[in-house]
């Protein structure tokens, strides 16, 4: 589940219960101060936090992470992203509006917080995708627990007469950027498809889930492309561009009858 859907989910929970309620588990001591708090969806908490090296908690399925400037970048990051799914009509207009409201209340904070000019420097420094986002923890688990195999198929209904593997790790890549990519003009084919007329790679059926597996990583989403990042960890990266044939590209010339 992408982090824009985890915002938009919470955005069903009882507003009034989260506003009254504070966190048992921070304690006001001697050695704490008030910090503010935002969680992935923009509710703040102002809470006497001891101070430690911790910058997250988790509190009712969410995730709270003390307000800096690179975490106010980030979120602002979000909100673009969640403008460009309202406008294409992903967003509902309540959802949005809710949105809207908290990222205003807490934009002022930020910069009553940090000033105007120290969030500006880094809003133009700050790339997303560099950023480790605030995540739930997983459950430590006794035994590991064994997932069945799924074959992934898309479309579904449809034979094609060459098929390419997908992985889960694949597929949950796409899934990070698919409400993103959407709303910038990708279709749900284009992302996931892994079934053509031709062996892979050839022609241009496969979707970018076929792309994706083992180091490769997604970078930055427009209309035209999708950075595929090999190797970020090496070193030496490179980056290729996996490009989209139902929009038009620079090399595309219109041919008059």
């Amino acid at each position: 589940m992408s982090l824009l859907t985890t915002m938009i989910r919470h955005l069903c929970t009882d507003a009034a219960q989260s506003a009254n309620r504070t966190s048992p588990d921070i304690l006001s001591s001697p050695e704490s101060c008030h910090v503010v708090f935002v969680a992935t969806d923009l509710e703040i908490k102002e809470l006497a936090w001891v101070r430690t090296k911790e910058t997250d908690f988790e509190r009712d399925g969410k995730v709270f992470r003390r307000l800096s400037p690179e975490y106010f970048a980030w979120l602002r990051s979000r909100m673009v992203t969640a403008q460009a799914a309202h406008k294409a009509g992903k967003l509902p207009e309540a959802a949005w509006n809710t949105l809207r409201q908290r990222f205003n209340a807490l934009q002022e904070l930020a910069i009553r917080e940090f000033g105007k000019e120290s969030l500006q420097d880094v809003l133009q420094s700050f790339s997303p995708k560099n950023y480790r986002p605030p995540a739930l923890r997983p459950e430590p688990q006794k035994k590991p627990v064994e997932v069945p195999r799924k074959v992934w198929i898309y479309p579904q209904h449809a034979a094609g007469r060459h098929r390419q593997p997908v992985t889960s790790q694949a597929v949950a890549k796409v899934d990070t950027i698919r409400e993103e990519a959407m709303a910038k003009g990708w279709s749900e084919a284009r992302l996931y498809q892994n079934q053509g007329r031709f062996r892979f790679p050839c022609g241009e059926d496969y979707g970018l889930v076929c792309f994706v597996d083992g180091d490769q990583e997604i970078g930055e989403v427009t209309e035209r492309s999708i950075e595929i990042i090999h190797g970020p960890k090496s070193g030496r990266p490179s980056t290729l561009r996996f490009y989209n044939p139902e929009v038009p590209q620079p090399w595309m010339k219109k041919v008059e009858d």
